[in-house]
Formats: structure tokens, C-alpha cells, sequence
């Protein structure tokens, strides 16, 4: 079923995460009638429920509805989910997220945003400066954007925003009229193997632009020169051998003002509340896509001016003279060191402690080194549990494997009450909490700690 219009009843197996949050949502404004499952409850789960969305939360073939035109699951789930089992072999039609992304974009204006780090932002970027402008777009986002509380709007405008996914190999199924490449370090090696065929797969997706559409890739990626496109920009945060870079960079009231210089235009003094050096490479990255589309520069400036950011990224919790708390997402060791560089770059004077949770046991192991190099680069470390998310622990695979790889004699291995514990105790005065797994859950109990501080 290729005919989106056809489907009136959908259930999603992995509802509550963000990717397929954000199409549940797109399926009820089309009137569909929209149900799922998930293992837990969450704030996200919650606002889809009080949205008329019916959910269970136990693995049940019971509480399922057999009358549904659609099953859409999440490689989250596992493969010997009894709900699963039940669709498969009861000859419904059963999907990957992916596939209805492919449905959706089949017949839109698609700008497709991939790489493996930094892509929910500039999806989230893109897509606020479409809206803010009144250009409009489709959006399906890989985090809650801060300005709407939301990972998905729709729009009558037939342009679509997305978030190109590279986990098994799934953006290979979509077909952007721009695209934008973030990155091409090595990830998801449970799925690629090695570093090599992550490039050749963003290689491949580069590949599938349409004829006459538009790249836009970090500068100095490596394998550059194989990525094509009918127009190839390269954007760089500072790098004047890039097509679009940033100058004049400054830091003002903890946000940062500087210009955007391109071959054939330029603005002035774009003013992005945004910390970290990354997010004003981002921003370029964003910038250059709009311009593409025609965006007017005032348009872009005010767009940016009033970006909020995305939930997790960089958030501040807490910002006073004595307690600043930062929420992160940053789960890869590229990211990490993108993150604490960007912290010491605000505050310079302040000692920065890091607290992170680890997320797989499979990227722990592949990438344990790179994770303690990044981690060195901070202060003061303490390491949590792994988060296992879709996997079963490995052998001999845990958060001490990072530790002992470090070089810093600042570095704790605490489970998460003791971390809390040590918190209260220490009281450091710049604190963040990294990770995808479920530490956000632990951000505002702490940030209760850190507002008691004596």
C-alpha cells in the first residue's frame, strides 16, 4: 500500500518513541483512527493519549484491535513480540517506520536531513525557520522542538522536513530534493559492521537525490569528494574554504552573534540563543537550506532570533551564578566532545562536571575509546550504568571499560542514587547530563538538588 490516502486505521508497536510519535501524530491529523503500544508510560505517551489516541502499555494480543489497515513497528521492538507475531502471521500488512516515511514523501518536496550526529537540530532548525517564515512544511522531527512542544505539524504547503535516519539503512528508502549530510562517523556498527559502510551508505544516500537536487555536506568530511549532487554546498562553522561559513563569531549574553558568508550572498549578525560551537555550524547548515528555497534574509534572521531550540539539546535546566545544569542527548563520542567543548566555550571560568549514561552495549564496545577521549575533556566524569535500549548485555561490555580507558584521575562509576548522592555532597557548580537512554528522568530530581545548594 503505497496509497497513504487509503489508511484509516493504523496501530504502531513502539508508539512512545520519537520517530514513531511523530508519525502517529501525522496519521490523526488526517482524521485516521490512531492506537499503539509501548512498554512504558512517558510525557510523550501521555500528550498522545489526551490527543484521542488509545494506548496499552502490556504486551496483550487482547487489548489489540484486529480491524486495522496498518501495523508500523519500530526495530525497537522484538522480534518474538507476541503482538508482533500476531499481525505477521495473521496476514496483516505489517511495516517499518521507514516504509511509511517512503509512502509519505513519495509525492512531496522533501529535504532530508542525515548524518550521524547533529541532525535532529538542523532538521529542527530547518523546519522552524519553513514556519516562522510562513513558507510552511510538513515536519517530522527526531526530538520535541522547544518553540512548539512538539516532534511533527503539518502543513497544506506539500514540502516535507525530515529526519533522514540512517539505523538500518532506513533513509535509503526516501528521495530528497535537498538533502543535508551532518556527518559520517562511525555508528550503529551492530547494523554497518565498519566505519566504511556507514560511509558507503551516506554515500548511497547522496545518491538518491533527485536530478536536479541540492546537497548540502559539512566541509571536510571525509570521502567528500564522492558525495554528489546537481549542486553541492559545503557549509563550515569558521572555515573559509567552505561554500558557506560563519565570521565575526560572538559570544553575547551566553548566545552567540555572527555573519554567514556564501559565494553569491551573505547576512549580517544573525543572533542564535543557542550554546555550543556545533549548533552555529548547524545553523549554517539550516541557513543555506532556506536560502536555497528562497527564504528572505530578514525572514531567516528574525526565524533564528527565535529559535528555542530542541528539548535536550544543549538545554539549559538551570542558569544562575553559582548552579547551571545542562541537558544533553549527545550519545556518541563525536557529539560528547562537541558538547563539553561547546560548555567551556560559554563558561569558561567554570569547572565542568559531566554526568553520562552510556547507550548500547554494542556502541560502548565499539567506540570506548573514542567515548574516554571525548570525556577527558571535561573536568570532572561520572559514568552510569549502560542503557541496554533495543539490546542484551555482552560479555564483559560495561561503562568500566570507558573508564578505565581514561586518562583524567576525575572520574566516578556510580549507579544512579549514588550519583545523586555525590551531587548533594559536591555540589559542582556547572553540571551535565548526557545520554539517550533514560537519564532525562534523573534531570529535574537533580536540578532539585542543585537549587538547594547552600
Amino acid at each position: 500500500m503505497s496509497d497513504i490516502n487509503n489508511i484509516q486505521k493504523i496501530y504502531f508497536l513502539g508508539i512512545g518513541g520519537i520517530g514513531m510519535s511523530a508519525l502517529a501524530r501525522y496519521f490523526k491529523s488526517k482524521g485516521c483512527v490512531v492506537s499503539g503500544y509501548d512498554k512504558t508510560a512517558t510525557p510523550l505517551t501521555m500528550e498522545l493519549e489526551n490527543s484521542g489516541i488509545d494506548i496499552h502499555y502490556e504486551e496483550n494480543i487482547d487489548a489489540i484491535p484486529k480491524d486495522v489497515d496498518v501495523v508500523v513497528y519500530t526495530p525497537a521492538i522484538p522480534k518474538n513480540h507476541s503482538e508482533l507475531l500476531y499481525y505477521q502471521n495473521n496476514n496483516y500488512q505489517v511495516v517499518k517506520r521507514s516504509d511509511v516515511l517512503q509512502w509519505i514523501t513519495e509525492n512531496s518536496f522533501n529535504i532530508c536531513i542525515a548524518g550521524t550526529h547533529g541532525k535532529t537540530t538542523v532538521t529542527s532548525m530547518i523546519a522552524h525557520i519553513l514556519r516562522d517564515s510562513g513558507f510552511g512544511c510538513n515536519a517530522f522531527l527526531g526530538g520535541i522542538a522547544s518553540n512548539y512542544n512538539t516532534n511533527f505539524w503539518s502543513s497544506e504547503k506539500n514540502v516535507v522536513v525530515v529526519e533522514a535516519d540512517e539505523y538500518d539503512r532506513s533513509f535509503l528508502k526516501l528521495v530528497p530534493d535537498v538533502a543535508v549530510i551532518t556527518s559520517m562517523d562511525p555508528d550503529h556498527l551492530d547494523i554497518y559492521g565498519t566505519p566504511e559502510e556507514v560511509e558507503n551508505a551516506i554515500i548511497q544516500f547522496s545518491k538518491k537525490i533527485k536530478p536536479n537536487g541540492c546537497l548540502i555536506s559539512k566541509y571536510g568530511l571525509k570521502r567528500e569528494n564522492e558525495l554528489s549532487a546537481h549542486q553541492h554546498y559545503l557549509y563550515s562553522n569558521s572555515n573559509n574554504n567552505a561554500s558557506v561559513y560563519a565570521t565575526n563569531i560572538k559570544v553575547i549574553n551566553g548566545s552567540y552573534v555572527f555573519d554567514v558568508i556564501a559565494e553569491t550572498w551573505s547576512i549580517s549578525d544573525i543572533d542564535l540563543h543557542m550554546g555550543g560551537l556545533h549548533n552555529i555550524e548547524n545553523v549554517i547548515a539550516a541557513i543555506t537550506v532556506t536560502k536555497h528555497v528562497g527564504i528572505e534574509d530578514d525572514k531567516i534572521k528574525e526565524a533564528v532570533a527565535t529559535f528555542k531550540g530542541v528539548k535536550r539539546r544543549f538545554e539549559y535546566i538551570l542558569k544562575k551564578d553559582d548552579a547551571v545544569l545542562i541537558d544533553d542527548y549527545a550519545h556518541h563520542p563525536e557529539e560528547l566532545k562537541a558538547l563539553i567543548n561547546g560548555v567551556k566555550n560559554i563558561f569558561k571560568d567554570k569547572k565542568v562536571t559531566v554526568v553520562f549514561q552510556p547507550h548500547l552495549y554494542s556502541r560502548t564496545n565499539d567506540l570506548a575509546k573514542q567515548f574516554a577521549q571525548s570525556l577527558d575533556l571535561a573536568d570532572e566524569v561520572i559514568l552510569l550504568p549502560i542503557y541496554p535500549a533495543r539490546e542484551l548485555p555482552i560479555e564483559g561490555v560495561e561503562s568500566k571499560m570507558i573508564v578505565e580507558k581514561m586518562e583524567s584521575t576525575k572520574k566516578h562509576l556510580f549507579s544512579k542514587e549514588a550519583m545523586q548522592n555525590w551531587i548533594s555532597v559536591n555540589q559542582p557548580e556547572l553540571l551535565v547530563m548526557a545520554g539517550a537512554g533514560d537519564i532525562d528522568a534523573l534531570v529535574l530530581p537533580v536540578a532539585e538538588i542543585m537549587k538547594k545548594y547552600k
